[in-house]
């Protein structure tokens, strides 16, 4: 294996489970960090940029698929989820909130390590984000869910900050309508371009120098918006 081992980030707050994973995982030469808490992982996954993360639903602080949504909003690290909620329901739902992979507790040494092989053959090396985005007078912090202009913080609603963060995604491309709509309302029934131009309208009110002459929160017309980047 050239360069360093892969970097595992374990997000778990049973003890037991941390002393089984930490034996199996380094005893297969990987490099290991563990957190016990929600907030705790997400400060590692900011701070180490690990490889892949294993992640427990039942933490004591968050729900796991909160955190989920929280590091998807910057990372896309593969996640593979390791649970003792077995019911395909559970499963569905935490591969619709980002998963790449789902382990029922318990599981084999074996099959977990399969597992990590598969999700780490499957990363894109060139998908992963800087969590902070800055653009001219703008920097936003996506793991801290904050957004400053001119090193002033800016408060947007939850909608607003969906959709900013969702051209952020895709800065300097094209994104339609339809798949604005898809991400950030769901595909709600009755959500429409109508919505769109609300909350783009709302966005450069609260960002761009000149509202009515958007540098960087572009329409392009009929299709969808842009985010513009320069150079």
């Amino acid at each position: 294996m050239s360069g360093p081992a892969p970097l595992i980030l374990l997000i778990e707050d049973e003890p037991q489970m941390r002393r089984f994973l930490r034996v199996a995982l380094e005893g297969s030469g990987y490099r290991y960090l563990e957190a016990a808490t929600g907030q705790e992982g997400l400060v590692l996954a900011v701070q180490h940029r690990p490889e892949a993360i294993l992640l427990d639903l039942g933490l004591p602080d968050m729900d796991g698929l909160a955190l989920m949504a929280s590091l998807r909003e910057w990372s896309r690290t593969p996640v593979i989820v390791i649970s003792a909620r077995g019911q395909e329901s559970d499963k569905v739902g935490a591969l619709d909130a980002g998963a790449d992979d789902y382990l029922t507790k318990p599981f084999g040494t074996s099959e977990l390590l399969a597992r990590i092989r598969v999700a780490l053959r499957h990363a894109d090396p060139e998908a992963a984000e800087d969590p902070v985005f800055v653009l001219g007078r703008w920097r936003v912090d996506l793991a801290k869910r904050q957004v400053l202009v001119d090193n002033r913080e800016v408060h947007l609603t939850p909608l607003e900050y969906s959709l900013f963060t969702t051209l952020i995604h895709h800065a300097g491309k094209v994104v339609t309508h339809r798949q604005l709509l898809k991400e950030v309302w769901g595909g709600a029934a009755g959500a429409q371009p109508l919505y769109l131009r609300v909350y783009m309208t709302q966005l450069r009110h609260k960002l761009e120098e000149e509202p009515s002459r958007p540098r960087y929160l572009q329409t392009e017309p009929g299709v969808g918006y842009r985010l513009r980047v320069e150079g």
